[in-house]
């Protein structure tokens, strides 16, 4: 399951998600991101459907 933290980087608060907690490399993201993925979920969501390899 994945883990999400929450920081700052230059005094911008950021969203911080893992793999787990080994993770090197998270993706994290602030306030004006995250509203691009939150304005654009569907087209996310139908690009992962799309792509995504068969298990």
């Amino acid at each position: 399951m994945a883990i999400v933290e929450f920081g700052e980087y230059k005094g911008n608060k950021m969203i911080v998600l893992k793999r787990n907690e080994e993770d090197k490399y998270p993706f994290q993201f602030g306030v004006s991101k995250a509203k691009l993925v939150i304005e654009h979920i569907e087209d996310i969501r139908k690009f992962v459907e799309e792509n995504q390899k068969p298990v």
